[in-house]
């Protein structure tokens, strides 16, 4: 198996909380967490979310600041001190990754000095903090430009980005190219999927359009060194039994596509020697 960790997402057992993604997490065989610090009191308490990770044999993996919509006055009504809440977090979990958004367009301030902020809480920290493709918002068959300096983060001087597969469906997006694209500066991976709906679905990968077979192979083949976070919606589920189900699918579909991608790039010789080959870069195990 590749070295790359693939862990869950806290936001992806709502409307449970934190403890249930680190419970089962463990219990369905995740690496880690990434924890989501969001309306959920829980996730707030950096305490609490310490003794889960301990309770359950569970590392945080990564923090997802706080920068939703509905998170705006979580931890603090600056974004500048949010985000620097959230490096302060992963720095006590011993996570290496902060994933953040782009801000908004109505934070000023806090946008016209975003890429330096980022580089320079970097530098300080050690922390990656992979910011996150999103997608244009729309309204009325028309978009509206919602983040700054844009919603796509590849064309700024950032180290380290987050692909969201999801939020690239939405955005009509390839998530395949996006990661050939990002080369090195692609950090952290949200294993998500979507159909190129107007909306952000975070399906469960295989169920929607995305390469997601595609993204991962291409990763494994090349021993990425960064993270794989399933962050999927599993808020249809009726019943605990349901949630666990669809997760545990998630997780499948990862470990057994990256598990395909290592075993087909080596053959045994006739000598009993393992040798690389080669493997058509576009092929899906699925």
């Amino acid at each position: 198996m590749p070295s790359a960790p693939v862990g869950l997402s806290t936001a992806s057992v709502y409307p449970q909380g934190v403890a249930t993604a680190f419970e089962m997490a463990a219990s369905l065989g995740y690496d880690g967490v990434e924890l989501m610090v969001w309306t959920d009191p829980v996730s707030q308490n950096i305490d609490e979310v310490e003794s889960l990770s301990r309770r359950y044999g569970m590392p945080v993996l990564s923090v997802h600041a706080p920068c939703l919509l509905i998170t705006q006055r979580v931890w603090s009504p600056d974004p500048t001190t949010r985000l620097r809440k959230s490096v302060d977090a992963a720095n006590r979990l011993g996570a290496s990754t902060v994933v953040v958004h782009p801000p908004f367009r109505w934070q000023r301030e806090y946008a016209r000095g975003f890429v330096e902020l980022v580089a320079q809480l970097e530098a300080e920290s050690g922390v990656a903090i992979a910011v996150e493709n999103m997608y244009p918002w729309r309204a009325a068959g028309r978009e509206v430009a919602a983040y700054a300096p844009d919603w796509d983060p590849t064309d700024e001087a950032y180290r380290n980005i987050t692909l969201d597969l999801s939020h690239a469906a939405v955005a009509g997006m390839d998530g395949l190219e996006m990661a050939e694209n990002l080369g090195e500066r692609l950090t952290h991976l949200h294993m998500t999927d979507g159909t190129g709906s107007a909306r952000d679905e975070h399906l469960i990968p295989g169920r929607g359009k995305q390469p997601c077979s595609a993204v991962l192979e291409r990763l494994a083949r090349t021993d990425w060194p960064g993270a794989v976070i399933l962050e999927v919606t599993t808020r249809r589920a009726r019943t605990t039994a349901e949630r666990e189900a669809d997760l545990a699918e998630a997780l499948a579909f990862t470990r057994l596509n990256f598990a395909a991608a290592v075993e087909s790039a080596f053959a045994v010789g006739s000598d009993g020697t393992t040798e690389m080959v080669a493997r058509d870069a576009d092929a899906s195990t699925t």
